[in-house]
């Protein structure tokens, strides 16, 4: 699913709204002062029309088409005619044309390609007056007194978006914390949200939250408590039976029926507890064992491994360290936890190998820890599923199917990267574990550095 920010969606949506708003009151405004500025010029022109048919009281003499010549008339000049009965111009302005504006004089306004025109009303002289306002004008008036009223609409929309997007974020602002503190919470940080002075539409979240942190910190301790008890009080029962038959093996006559009964209750012993161990280290894992964050050096750790799981590896099939002149590697986590991983991944390499080859495990220059064994290749199907509880590889070696669980659910828990790998490279066997820890700081030896 496409995450998304809240901030945003409020911001967006507020300012598609106030846009299209202004934007429709804008094209209202310009409407509105379109017909208000037509209206103001055509009374101007039919005021100015009727004055000067008010004062036309006789027919002027001379000959016709007079032309009355005005300093500073131009383009956007009102333009007047006066006409005659027959319709001849006997006196113009000298930006009117010289024919009438319209050929058919009736009162009222008519429009021309270059003129708004209006006839008077006549009179009781014989004398018609047209009176034309150049179209340039009025259109060059409408514009200017609309962009008038809508220019600062439309420059104000930047300065809206700068004042609501700063009033969004800095309302969201008590959210931003409740997120930053509920997102470092998890991996080794229970503690409750401290107050944050949160509006009350989010005191209810912070509320549930800690409550929800107080009940898994809880829950978690009562698992690690069952996890302890539970080892103490299953090993020691388990420790005491074995004692026990062993005791009854030497009291038995070597290769009887009886004795051979005592060897396969000593080994069912032997592999009760060790199932019974596994169980423990999975329910401890499940718990969160490996929530906590503290640095400690993984390779202390692994060399602690290898030198003491080397005793217990059959003939010619031990543990080869190839540390590569890295002498520390420091992480972020829980070094017990990291010992469970690290210890159930060599066991299960110890225990699905070739009983005449040897175990690998190799430290990179970046860090990665490298462990390969060598079996049969594994199907992909049966590689995807090597996680999940119960599941075994197939190899014919009888194990508790929890190593490989116990390590990844370590290794979730602790965003540390198990890849798993079969056959390895270069070649159609083999089995391989790449560990990968989050910002490792590497240390070389100083011989190597």
């Amino acid at each position: 699913m496409k995450s998304w920010s809240l901030a945003t969606r409020i911001v967006s949506s507020v300012l598609s709204v106030v846009t299209l708003s202004l934007l429709a009151l804008s094209l209202a405004v310009a409407g509105f002062t379109r017909y208000e500025i037509t209206e103001r010029l055509d009374n101007s022109l039919r005021e100015v029309s009727e004055r000067l048919q008010a004062t036309i009281a006789t027919q002027p003499h001379g000959p016709h088409d007079t032309v009355a010549w005005v300093p500073g008339v131009g383009p956007r000049t009102l333009a007047y005619q006066v006409v005659d009965q027959s319709g001849h111009v006997v006196l113009r302005s000298q930006n009117a044309p010289v024919q009438p504006f319209v050929p058919d004089i009736h009162t009222g306004f008519a429009d021309t390609p270059r003129f708004r025109v209006y006839v008077a009303a006549p009179t009781a002289t014989a004398y018609r007056v047209l009176v034309g306002e150049p179209t340039l004008h009025r259109r060059g008036a409408t514009w200017r007194a609309t962009a008038i009223a809508i220019v600062p609409i439309l420059v104000f929309l930047p300065v809206i978006w700068l004042l609501v997007r700063l009033i969004v974020r800095r309302a969201l602002r008590p959210l931003d914390r409740l997120h930053d503190e509920m997102q470092s919470r998890g991996s080794g940080n229970l503690r409750p949200i401290p107050s944050l002075d949160l509006p009350v539409e989010l005191v209810s979240i912070e509320h549930a939250v800690n409550t929800l942190l107080a009940r898994l910190e809880t829950a978690l301790s009562t698992e690690r408590a069952f996890a302890a008890s539970a080892a103490h009080e299953l090993r020691n029962p388990l420790g005491g039976l074995l004692a026990q038959v062993q005791m009854l093996g030497r009291m038995v006559p070597e290769g009887s029926d009886a004795g051979r009964r005592v060897d396969l209750i000593a080994r069912r012993t032997r592999q009760l507890g060790r199932t019974v161990e596994k169980l423990l280290q999975f329910s401890r894992a499940s718990s969160g064992i490996a929530f906590r964050r503290n640095r400690f050096d993984v390779m202390s750790v692994l060399c602690v491994l290898a030198d003491d799981m080397e005793p217990n590896a059959h003939d010619g099939h031990g543990i080869i360290l190839t540390a590569n002149g890295i002498s520390h590697i420091f992480v972020h986590g829980d070094m017990d936890a990291t010992g469970i991983m690290l210890r159930n991944l060599l066991e299960n390499a110890l225990l699905h190998g070739g009983r005449e080859t040897p175990v690998h495990v190799t430290v990179m220059p970046d860090g990665r820890i490298d462990i390969t064994n060598d079996c049969p290749a594994l199907a992909e199907d049966m590689l995807a599923r090597l996680t999940s509880p119960f599941v075994r590889g197939g190899t014919g070696t009888r194990g508790s199917g929890l190593g490989l669980a116990i390590a990844s659910n370590i290794a979730r828990q602790m965003d540390v990267t198990v890849d798993l790998r079969s056959p390895l490279a270069g070649s159609g066997r083999g089995f391989g574990a790449c560990i990968t820890f989050p910002d490792p700081d590497v240390t070389r030896s100083p011989d190597e550095a």
